[in-house]
């Protein structure tokens, strides 16, 4: 008899299964999640490695893994130091920083769209992504400077502020039933994105409005090791949180009422997630501002060729959405030197071409 698909019962590589469905079950049942995550973890080594010698200086393969390896001690390397310099104050942090926004973004995203049953859903739904810039905004406005330290806490506040204001107008009662939340969320977006348009073209001077504007439109030009230290120890410790929660997250793709059937308090554990994930993404947009489309787009390619498990869709699509910021970042500081792109261009104009697919996709299947 011949096997047939989850979704819709049509044999596997007949009617409206066959093509990319049939090739992506194909993939799974040949390779195996396992091999695809050691594949992806070796792509992630590999690329952040690659990306390090990427720029206006000849920077080899063999030197940056030296440059790591006497900075943790492990050997005494000669070499000069304006290498080490480009290499580990320069590059090195940001590239990790873009892997570490990467991971988080899509796993952020990955997680919302399951909890809010939406597949459009994305990590900036609660509104976190513009408190963020509303606070860098007043970080620059009431003259705390424009360094990386204080913007990075004045975003990561206003973030916090905004899924503070989603959560009380969402309405404890309502047990943060998704409809509200997106609603909430989007409200409060509009209205942070307002006050930010404000503040930028009527208080901030044109030198501080300049920069801010770069780094709202995504960037990671700033990153260094305080940001880096920053963001990773967020990211692994809710990475950790959702890992732990994969059978839970499961079991929200059938809908609340099974959920609870199978054992999950459902209101404790959407709170849970929505908290960790608005702690993720502002941490995250605090450091990079606000890159579009991660969150969205990686989640869907992943679980394409994962399944929709958690247990295996969580560990590829953070390892997946690192590689992608990685290679997205470097062309964006590459590709027109000396003059650099926001990174936030780059991933809307690859995600909007992938969206419009993604909705002509779900016309087709509806």
């Amino acid at each position: 008899m011949a096997a047939r698909t989850a979704e819709t019962g049509h044999p596997v590589g007949t009617g409206r299964d066959a093509g990319p469905a049939a090739a992506a079950a194909a993939v799974r049942y040949r390779f195996g999640t396992g091999t695809l995550l050691v594949l992806l973890l070796a792509g992630l080594v590999g690329s952040i490695g690659a990306a390090v010698t990427v720029g206006p200086a000849d920077i080899s393969v063999s030197t940056v893994w030296a440059v790591v390896a006497d900075r943790l001690g492990i050997v005494d390397a000669d070499v000069p130091l304006l290498r080490e310099h480009i290499v580990w104050r320069l590059r090195l942090p940001r590239v990790l920083g873009a892997a570490a926004v990467g991971a988080g973004l899509a796993a952020a995203g990955a997680v919302m769209q399951t909890v809010t049953r939406n597949p459009l859903a994305d990590p900036y739904l609660l509104g976190v992504s513009s408190g963020a810039s509303l606070g860098a905004v007043a970080v620059l406005v009431v003259g705390l400077g424009g360094g990386v330290a204080a913007l990075t806490g004045g975003a990561f506040a206003g973030a916090l502020a905004a899924f503070a204001v989603v959560v009380a107008v969402s309405g404890r009662r309502a047990a943060l039933a998704p409809t509200r939340v997106v609603l909430a969320g989007v409200a409060v977006a509009q209205l942070c994105a307002a006050a930010t348009s404000f503040v930028v073209t009527w208080v901030a001077d044109p030198h501080a409005t300049q920069s801010l504007t770069f780094w709202l439109s995504g960037s990671l030009a700033r990153v260094d090791w305080t940001a880096v230290a920053w963001a990773v120890p967020v990211l692994a410790v809710v990475l950790v949180l959702l890992a732990a929660h994969a059978r839970a997250l499961n079991a929200f793709a059938f809908g609340e009422d099974a959920a609870a059937t199978l054992g999950v308090a459902v209101t404790r554990v959407r709170w849970l997630l929505l908290v960790a994930t608005a702690l993720l993404t502002a941490a995250l947009v605090a450091v990079s501002g606000a890159v579009g489309f991660v969150g969205l787009i990686l989640p869907h390619a992943v679980r394409f060729l994962t399944g929709a498990d958690h247990r295996r869709l969580l560990p590829a699509v953070v390892l997946a959405g690192a590689i992608f910021l990685v290679w997205v970042d470097t062309a964006a500081r590459t590709l027109f030197e000396p003059r650099e792109l926001p990174v936030g261009v780059l991933t809307a104009l690859l995600g909007v071409p992938a969206f419009v697919v993604l909705l002509r996709g779900r016309e087709v299947r509806g």
